[in-house]
Formats: structure tokens, sequence, C-alpha cells
């Protein structure tokens, strides 16, 4: 089966064109504020008083609207936090399934992560897990004592090998299931679990009819 992870594609946003006024047209300029003027010429007989507006309405009259105008008028109360941020939920990962034997699965596995590798994902990002003997590489690792085995996963900038069953393992984008033995009991629980820890892609190498049987045939 071809292993080619489908990576999402990044598209820059185009601006848009920005608004321009129409030739010809010029922005209205703001009108000043009147300040205080000349004393007012005495009013003819008829005329309106000085302090009439134009329609009957007092200057005081005038005053009040425009200060009622100008009050801000309360906004309704912001939302709960729980209501505007609804839960987030994780999304399945894509599933592949690599037939190989029990003894060809670790070959599958490290094939598996070149084809990775070469298409341009992160090693920090790759977890290959075992369901039965230890990655050659974690056997190795581990003679040099668990701290400095695990201080290597915690540093994530480099491709981790476990077993299946261990219970420090972060979640990963990639996650790569190497089914080269263990009993059926274990195999079924490592499978949903190592599913649970990959982000965006599971990868299980193995025999299709021993995973099928063992946690379905979605897989």
């Amino acid at each position: 089966m071809p292993l080619i992870p489908e990576e999402p594609q990044i598209h820059e946003s185009v601006p848009g064109p920005r608004a321009t006024p129409a030739a010809g047209r010029t922005a209205p300029t703001p009108r000043p504020v009147p300040g205080p003027g000349p004393r007012p010429a005495p009013r003819r007989p008829g005329s309106p008083g000085p302090n009439r507006g134009p329609a009957g309405t007092s200057s005081a009259q005038s005053q009040r609207t425009t200060s009622d105008a100008t009050k801000p008028v309360p906004t309704a109360p912001a939302a709960s936090a729980a209501k505007a941020a609804p839960t987030a939920t994780k999304a399945t990962p894509q599933i592949q399934l690599i037939p190989a034997t029990v003894d060809g699965a670790l070959d599958a596995a490290d094939e598996a992560v070149d084809l990775l590798l070469d298409s341009g994902r992160p090693p920090g990002e790759i977890l290959v897990l075992t369901t039965g003997e230890q990655h050659p590489w974690a056997a190795h690792e581990l003679s040099f004592g668990e701290a400095s085995y695990w201080a290597q996963h915690d540093a994530g900038d480099d491709v981790f090998y476990a077993g299946a069953d261990a219970d420090r393992l972060k979640d990963r984008p990639v996650v790569v299931v190497a089914v080269n033995g263990g009993v059926n009991d274990a195999v079924a629980r490592a499978l949903p679990e190592a599913m649970g820890r990959a982000g965006t892609l599971l990868i299980v190498c193995g025999d299709p009819e021993r995973i099928n049987t063992l946690i379905g045939p979605g897989v």
C-alpha cells in the first residue's frame, strides 16, 4: 500500500482592493463648533427672539436635545465565557494499514518512517510503537538508562521508538505501530491507544486479518 501522507495546503490570503474615493468627489469637511461671538444685533419687530430656535424651539430645549443625543447608549452584558467558547473536539486521524508478517512488521515500520521523512515530515513528529520486542534503537538507548532514554522523548526533536505499553508517551502527529508480536488482548488494547496518541495519521504494520479480527475492519 503506498504511504503518502496527505498534508494540508496553506493558501495565502490575497488582500482585496482598497476603497478609493470617486473621481471629482471630496470628503466632507467637519463643520467647526461655533465659539463665543459678538453680541447679536437688536431684533426687528416680528422677528424671532434671540433665544428662539428656527422652529420656535428655545435654545435651552435645543441644548437639552443635543445633550440627550450625546449620552452613551448602554450595551447588553457580554455572554458568559462558557457559552461563547465551545469545547474543541479532537479530529480522528487518518488510518493506513501496511500488510506485514510478524517477522516483517519492524522492517515495514522502518520503511514507513523513511517514506515519511522523505516526504518532508519532521522527525520529531513521528512515534514508532512495537507490540512485541523492542525496536533495536529503543533497546540500544535503554542500555544507557531510562533517564537519558526518556529525555530524548521529552526533547521531541527526533523519531522516538517505544513499546506500545509504555505509560510515559506523549501525543505526536504521526504514530506508526509495528504489530511484531504480543498476545491478542495486548494488541487489541494497543491499537486504540495508539489512535488516541496520533494527531493526524496512524500507520499500522501487521497481518490485516489478525488486526481486523481484533479491532474491526475499520483499520
